[in-house]
């Protein structure tokens, strides 16, 4: 009789998974790297690693929907003359004409509006619908300069200097042929139907010293009155928040890797920069160091997705965030009631990332005038508005239960980690200790 080994289970590895033998199988068959939009999916450590502490004997609670907690936040107030003042601190990221639509700009202007707060332009300059529908704009200035001019600058109601973004810190922006629509190439001097990479960097400075000039002369152009904010990508946020400060900034905003973009290398989304959670906590103590904590306001934005999120970044000790990608799912975006149409591209409701090609199903990412008409800017602008609530209310459960009559109230000692890369990342304590990773040298 002849002894045969039982057969083994077929064991596939956790290094060469499906993806990756995926990609290494396109990457030979085409000889050109992956390019797509949104931000980091792999998985990092990120807010869900945190915990509240709710009040109970050595706290007071405060009475749900009785007692007031406050949602407000001024932007700017260091030296604009018309700093910016929102409802909630929950603000609208960058996203520019070109990269989304007309009308799924003008329904995040609608939507922001609704709920007392600011929307951004992104790179692409500023559309007529975007700010006739936006109460509060932030007009974005971008190493690129497309649709830049001086009188957009002053019809904003403050100004970004965009240094870099989380999903691409060091790097440039794109945007395929494809969404190059005749008014995309009017507003941005550009070849119709030609594939554009924007710049790095800004074209006009090398360094901080050189940035403090750029910010001096565009609160020339607007007398002073707009508030200046820096926006960079989470991969040094200590020193590139002080250097910021130091040039003259009234607003940090940090973003981290699970920021969006509409479209770079998966390369760079997937290793380049730090998690939101990591960026926080050094950004932080750049102003604390400098005496400028509450002074210079600190946004944060990348995988901002409820209430819960927002309490946590607020308790951590910023002042607001700014929500992208969770934007776009609120208008529409990856809706499963275009399932048919995703899975003819080859993908599905909720993975659908080819933001580049230009034929989103929901109509939001593209320039294509048909699928556009399936955005009802009105009708998206109130599920943004509906959407940006429920934010704020989770928020403010969260900060009543703690104790507190504001959100600003919340902070770093209302919070425990699960994980003890959470808890060195945020600077709080691992929960049912007092331990936190990396403080007086432990």
């Amino acid at each position: 009789m002849t002894y045969r080994n039982p057969p083994t289970t077929p064991r596939k590895s956790a290094t060469f998974d499906d993806y990756t033998l995926s990609e290494i199988r396109r990457a030979a068959a085409t000889g050109i790297y992956d390019i797509r939009g949104a931000g980091a999916k792999r998985k990092l450590p990120h807010f869900d690693d945190l915990l509240f502490l709710g009040a109970s004997i050595s706290r007071y609670p405060l009475e749900g929907y009785r007692e007031r907690c406050d949602t407000s936040v001024v932007l700017g107030s260091r030296h604009a003359k018309k700093p910016i003042e929102l409802k909630i601190p929950i603000t609208i990221a960058g996203m520019s004409f070109g990269s989304l639509s007309g009308p799924a700009k003008e329904a995040l202007g609608r939507g922001a509006t609704l709920s007392g707060t600011s929307t951004t332009t992104g790179d692409g300059g500023m559309t007529e619908e975007e700010r006739g529908h936006s109460k509060t704009l932030v007009y974005q200035y971008l190493p690129s300069r497309y649709g830049m001019n001086p009188r957009d600058l002053r019809r904003a109601d403050a100004i970004e200097v965009v240094v870099g973004q989380g999903a691409k810190p060091g790097g440039g922006g794109m945007l395929l042929g494809q969404k190059i629509s005749d008014r995309v190439a009017e507003m941005r001097t550009l070849p119709k139907d030609i594939d554009q990479r924007s710049a790095s960097r800004h074209p006009d400075w090398t360094g901080p010293d050189d940035l403090e000039i750029k910010i001096l002369e565009l609160r020339e152009i607007t007398d002073w009155e707009k508030p200046i904010y820096v926006k960079v990508g989470g991969a040094r946020p200590y020193y590139d928040t002080a250097l910021a400060v130091k040039a003259g900034a009234d607003v940090v905003v940090v973003d981290g890797m699970q920021g969006g973009t509409a479209a770079t290398q998966e390369v760079f989304i997937e290793n380049v920069g730090q998690p939101t959670l990591a960026c926080i906590r050094p950004a932080v103590q750049a102003l604390q160091d400098l005496g400028m904590h509450r002074k210079v306001q600190l946004i944060v934005s990348g995988g901002i997705r409820n209430g819960a999120d927002v309490a946590k970044a607020l308790a951590l000790g910023v002042d607001a965030v700014s929500i992208g990608t969770a934007a776009l799912v609120a208008l529409g975006d990856n809706d499963p009631r275009w399932e048919a149409d995703y899975n003819a591209l080859g993908t599905t409701a909720g993975a659908y990332d080819d933001w580049h090609e230009g034929k989103d199903p929901a109509g939001i990412t593209t320039q294509d005038p048909e699928l556009m008409k399936r955005v009802d800017p009105i009708a998206a602008g109130r599920r943004l508005a509906n959407y940006l609530k429920v934010m704020t209310l989770e928020a403010q459960t969260i900060a009543r239960a703690c104790g507190k009559n504001s959100l600003h109230n919340l902070e770093p000692e209302d919070l425990v980690a699960l994980s003890i890369e959470a808890a060195a990342m945020a600077g709080v304590p691992l929960a049912g200790t007092n331990w936190i990773p990396g403080k007086n040298g432990f």
